[in-house]
């Protein structure tokens, strides 16, 4: 397989709280992988630890070929290649959707603004918003602006998306469109590592699914694995939990 992401050994604490406690993720091309576990169980902080927007206490994280975990290097550059949505939007109130599209692409990218809005309206028209490109998001739903969101990320044509809980901020009503869009993404291959608390669509969407509790990897697996036999009682607790 072709590996896009390696992480190793990654130790994270904020003050006396471990909250990564020697987490060993691999992510191959292609692949969607669901992090599953209970609220503070490290799903967000391992996210922003591979996209380098927290900084680890321990360990290696190699994408592709290369140590970004090495402190001499340009995080800027490696966000780049990743693509990254959260749950809140964190779109730009001041800017249309087509400028927050493309700001990456314009400012990192240096790419010309035609050239930018070109590829922009490309992606929002694969999200189904072209014709939202030039108002501002306020004049969106939730779900549409997490679709923007999406468009964003999508952009600067990464080599993996990053999905933090991108449904939990969403009216029950809007979950299923976001979600939707995510499942034609793994249709076409796109290479994803997901936190969710929507079992179901983990169930149905991923390849694997990986179970976080306490800062550590419980256990992992395919989703007939992991929600039909899980081996640890720890796993079975929390699904028993999460299904009712």
């Amino acid at each position: 397989m072709n590996r896009v992401l390696r992480a190793t050994g990654l130790h994270k604490s904020f003050g006396d709280t471990t909250v990564l406690d020697g987490v060993d993720l691999d992510l191959d091309a292609h692949e969607v992988v669901a992090l599953i576990g209970a609220s503070g169980s490290g799903k967000s902080t391992l996210l922003r630890c591979l996209s380098l927007l927290e900084p680890i206490d321990d360990g290696q994280i190699l994408l592709g070929e290369e140590d970004i975990s090495d402190p001499r290097i340009d995080a800027n550059r490696v966000r780049a290649r990743y693509g990254i949505v959260f749950q809140s939007y964190n779109l730009f109130p001041h800017l249309s959707v087509i400028d927050n599209v493309t700001l990456a692409s314009r400012v990192v990218g240096r790419m010309p603004r035609r050239d930018a809005e070109a590829r922009g309206m490309t992606y929002l028209d694969r999200v189904g918003l072209a014709d939202k490109a030039r108002v501002h998001p306020d004049r969106l739903s939730g779900g549409q602006q997490q679709r923007v969101a999406i468009a964003r990320a999508l952009a600067t044509e990464p080599e993996v998306l990053l999905f933090d809980e991108i449904t939990s901020a969403l009216d029950p009503e809007l979950v299923g469109e976001v979600l939707e869009l995510v499942r034609s993404l793994a249709r076409e291959g796109a290479t994803i590592l997901m936190a969710t608390h929507e079992m179901a669509f983990a169930r149905d969407v991923a390849h694997r699914i990986v179970f976080l509790d306490g800062g550590r990897i419980i256990e992992q697996g395919t989703p007939a694995e992991l929600f039909g036999s899980p081996r640890e009682e720890r796993t079975r607790a929390f699904l028993a939990r999460v299904s009712h």
